[in-house]
């Protein structure tokens, strides 16, 4: 099973276009604090990677299943990222577009991870050990 990359493009319009119209961006503490972390959960996230395993369309590049960095808290903290990142600017800037966004960006994310935790369940052995102990997205909630 193949997951293709082109969702991400979706998500990376949604995020364009958000910014685009203003709506990403807030002078807001709270927000800023939240995108600022969410930016940090990515590069940790995509540093937790052995050298030359990290592939955009999902397919596992590595040996393992990864349970360092921010692996241990959730399995999928990239997504995690991206939904901290624009529900943050999203909350800041209420519209019908905004919300819209949101969702379709959050559609995109759940798909994904079905579709990966169905490849990674396929590749890995220990993958549902891990899936059973380790949340997806929202450590210890989600």
């Amino acid at each position: 099973m193949m997951v293709s990359a082109a969702p991400l493009l979706l998500v990376i319009a949604a995020i364009v276009g958000l910014a685009a119209t203003g709506n990403l961006f807030s002078s807001s503490p709270l927000v800023i604090a939240a995108q600022v972390a969410a930016v940090g959960l990515s590069v940790w996230a995509r540093r937790s990677f052995q050298q030359g395993a990290f592939r955009v369309s999902a397919a596992p590049g590595g040996t393992a299943v990864i349970r360092r960095g921010p692996y241990r808290f959730v399995r999928h903290p990239m997504y995690s990222a991206v939904l901290l990142f624009v529900w943050a600017g999203i909350l800041s800037h209420q519209s019908v577009l905004t919300l819209a966004s949101g969702v379709a960006v959050t559609a995109v994310v759940i798909a994904r991870v079905r579709a990966e935790e169905q490849l990674l369940r396929s590749k890995y052995s220990d993958y549902a050990e891990y899936a059973r102990s380790t949340k997806a997205v929202v450590p210890y909630v989600l």
